[in-house]
């Protein structure tokens, strides 16, 4: 049996004690920073440990790395004679195994990886000195480092040499340093009981990215579609492919205005893909002066795995739209084989369609979660409908109806389970945007009324309606106010494998807001506890690769073949404007085991070239300030507060219409119109032009004032105004700033800007010194452009 400690007999069986002790206690404000020596969070291991048992329940060692270190102390203890061994067993054996404490980063000096790792633990000095005294000798069998061995016999300096700079985290004292222990191992909280999280960089350079998707066929792809109707492969490695798994831009209505809601809003891949390569996708079109929602289906490319056969589509439902907005966009597998798509009411304000609106009328197919049944229908109909829909039998009702009274779900998921009870498997969970009170989260359940336009959240808004005692409506599981967000996203229950703490953790956002929230449901009382989530502060997410910031507007959120989360969010609400990012959801408070998680991707035979991915933000430091999504909002709020109320949208380029747009066949606005949206657009708002179609990166300045598009023209247009223009569209830098028409003449527009001059720092162009909207001397061979792009440009350039 080893000795507990080196002459002090069972001292160290008092600080095991203390330290078991304080492990997984209740939550405080977040302070420390655990790490271990691979620089990156402690864990709880599989297997019980056998020598460094104070670090059994969590800690940075497996069984594998305790039996190396169990190993090497046996070497080093052969040295000695039994009075050795007696006086120095405990010493030898705590110095080896803070290894595996949770703080091992501290100990060793191993914060910043370009730092050399120290040979032994930084001690505090009251324990040094007892080492030294006691055990000296052994000091060149625990360590190779020349200066230490140097001043082995030389107490202050030797003692000197294994001091912190931080003392706080110095071995012993830290084992009972409460500020330290309190709350390690769980989720962090800041006062205000927000749980700090971190991120990790996977994608950016996206066009409103809205839903990113894995084919469940092993080879742990993903593929992001953006807004304007492009799909992209990434592989495992976050490396995309130059050439779009899918391209139906021609064929997808939406417009570069901000905050349009029509567009490319969904995609699923069907369960047996590997095996039938069927996926399904929903978007806007325009059929003459119509505009719909279709579902379709395509085939991957017999030839090519990372594409699909574009003339393989076949419409599988078509929906009229009678407005631009609440279109849905929602499509998913459910764990019973069947295809769920989630359509919005049809839009306006208030459902206005008929006696009670399209939501709560069952012969509608907007307002509505469908359930269809794909399989099979190479020949025959497109779908069937389940014998087990609810309303099959239903007078008047659509069969393809699963439950209604919806609004305008933006965002489901199906929940994997719990890995190892599987409890909470098959549960849909959907955000419902709300209209102008409340937002919602609701689990989907056949035959359900989930309120709408009756309700709003848990309060009533067709007070007639609400009082109806048919109504029998579904609650949600959470509603919050418009003072917290006024746009939900819903997002997925975390099942991942990588942080063992979310497990359970509904993680959904706000789109309006930025803010990241949660929903832990009480498994006894079936309640669902609220706990919004924070950007981690300080030392929080200081590992590497992490950051502590991300772009406001939370568009969807995914998970990827093993279960991890991921958000989408953009800088710039445009499906034009390059600004989105893909973000994986990191715990920095605790990981898996190591090897738990490892999975092997089955090959990918790719015939595209490949992109690497380069990370845009940077990591996190102490001193970097996380999101502050609310401040954000209150600008934001502002700035919509602040527009005239007879501004109209203005038509868009060549083959796209304005939201909301007038020009549809029987479908006059009359009486009360609908409510303001992100699709009105705010002073200052820019797009580029290019052969009179909108680009993305390059193209003529054109500038939205007061209801009017116009363009800026300046024979003195600087690179300092160009980077308000690049940053103010998502791009880190401006390349040139081009004179004279560069980008043709904006003959059809007014002129409203000239002889800019700006810093390079304002929020946009009418921010700039300016001659005043509207005025100018010059004309339209003179129209001012830009290219904008995300990699740095040269000295030359």
């Amino acid at each position: 049996m080893l000795q507990t400690s080196a002459g002090t007999p069972g001292q160290l069986g008092l600080r095991l004690q203390a330290f078991v002790c304080v492990l997984f206690l209740c939550v405080t404000p977040a302070a420390l920073h655990p790490q271990c020596l691979d620089f990156k969070p402690p864990f709880r291991p599989d297997r019980d440990l056998e020598f460094c048992i104070m670090y059994r329940e969590f800690g940075c060692c497996d069984r594998q790395k305790d039996q190396e270190l169990m190993a090497r102390y046996y070497r080093i203890m052969e040295n000695f004679t039994e009075r050795g061994h007696k006086s120095c067993a405990g010493f030898v054996l705590e110095l080896l195994c803070q290894e595996c404490s949770p703080f091992a980063a501290h100990l060793f000096d191993a914060e910043d990886p370009s730092t050399p790792l120290r040979t032994i633990p930084g001690l505090c000095p009251d324990y040094c000195s007892q080492f030294w005294n006691q055990c000296r000798s052994i000091i060149p069998f625990l360590s190779d480092y020349t200066p230490l061995n140097q001043a082995k016999d030389d107490q202050n300096r030797f003692c000197k040499l294994l001091e912190l700079d931080d003392a706080d985290y110095c071995y012993p004292h830290l084992l009972s340093n409460h500020k330290l222990n309190q709350n390690l191992g769980r989720v962090q909280k800041d006062s205000d009981g927000c749980l700090q999280l971190c991120l990790e960089e996977v994608a950016n350079g996206l066009r409103n990215p809205l839903a990113m998707v894995h084919a469940n066929d092993g080879t742990h792809r993903f593929f992001v579609a953006e807004q304007v109707g492009l799909v992209w492969t990434y592989l495992p490695d976050r490396s995309k492919l130059e050439k779009p798994f899918l391209n139906i831009t021609k064929a997808v209505l939406t417009s570069s205005w901000e905050g349009d809601e029509r567009g490319f809003l969904g995609i699923t891949f069907h369960p047996k893909y590997k095996y039938n390569g069927k996926l399904y996708v929903y978007y806007s079109v325009e059929v003459g002066f119509d505009e719909r929602i279709r579902i379709s289906e395509f085939k991957v490319s017999t030839n090519d795995m990372n594409l699909v056969d574009h003339t393989s589509e076949r419409v599988i439902l078509e929906i009229d739209e009678p407005a631009s907005n609440h279109n849905g966009g929602m499509l998913l597998f459910g764990d019973d084989g069947y295809l769920y798509i989630f359509t919005g009411d049809g839009g306006m304000a208030g459902d206005p369609f008929g006696k009670h609106g399209n939501a709560q009328n069952k012969s509608a197919l907007l307002g509505k979660v469908l359930r269809i049944d794909v399989d099979n229908n190479d020949k025959g109909p497109l779908y069937r409908i389940p014998s087990d829909n609810p309303f099959i039998h239903e007078p008047g009702a659509r069969p393809e109806v699963y439950a209604y009274g919806v609004r305008n779900m933006w965002r489901c998921s199906v929940d994997r389970g719990d890995p190892h009870t599987k409890e909470g498997k098959s549960r849909i969970f959907c955000g419902d945007v709300g209209q102008n009170k409340y937002e919602e989260v609701d689990i989907i359940e056949k035959g359900c009324n989930y309120g709408w336009r009756a309700k709003e959240g848990f309060s009533c808004y067709d007070k007639k309606l609400c009082t109806n005692s048919s109504l029998n409506d579904v609650l949600p599981i959470y509603a919050y106010p418009h003072r917290k967000g006024k746009s939900v996203t819903g997002g997925y229950v975390y099942r991942g494998c990588e942080h063992p703490n979310l497990n359970g953790m509904y993680i959904f956002g706000d789109f309006m807001s930025g803010h990241l929230m949660s929903l832990k449901e009480n498994t006894n009382s079936g309640e669902w506890k609220y706990n919004e989530i924070c950007m981690g502060m300080g030392l929080t997410c200081a590992f590497p690769g992490l950051i502590n910031n991300y772009y406001p507007y939370i568009i969807s959120f995914a998970e990827d073949e093993s279960g991890e989360l991921y958000f989408m969010s953009t800088g710039t609400p445009s499906a034009t404007a390059p600004s989105g990012v893909i973000y994986k959801v990191v715990d920095p408070s605790r990981r898996a085991p190591p090897r738990r998680c490892h999975y092997e991707p089955l090959p990918v035979r790719v015939r595209s070239n490949l992109i690497q991915f380069v990370p845009q933000e940077t990591e996190n430091t102490s001193e970097a300030e996380p999101t502050r999504t609310y401040e954000l909002l209150l600008d934001h709020l502002d700035r919509l507060s602040e527009r005239e109320q007879d501004r109209t949208t203005p038509a868009p380029i060549r083959t796209t219409r304005s939201p909301q747009s007038p020009k549809r066949k029987g479908r006059g606005r009359k009486g009360k119109g609908r409510s303001r949206s992100l699709s009105e657009l705010h002073n200052g708002v820019v797009r580029l032009v290019r052969d009179e179609f909108l680009h993305g990166d390059r193209g003529r300045v054109e500038i939205y004032v007061h209801g009017e598009w116009g363009t800026v023209c300046d024979d003195l247009w600087s690179i300092k105004n160009a980077e308000v223009v690049c940053r103010q569209l998502g791009f880190k830098y401006a390349l040139k700033a081009a004179r004279n028409a560069e980008f043709g003449e904006g003959k059809g527009l007014r002129i409203l800007l000239d002889d800019v001059h700006c810093n390079g720092t304002e929020f946009n162009l009418l921010n700039c010194i300016h001659a005043g909207v509207g005025n100018h001397n010059c004309a339209h061979y003179e129209d001012a452009g830009v290219i904008c792009g995300n990699s740095k440009p040269s000295e030359e350039a």
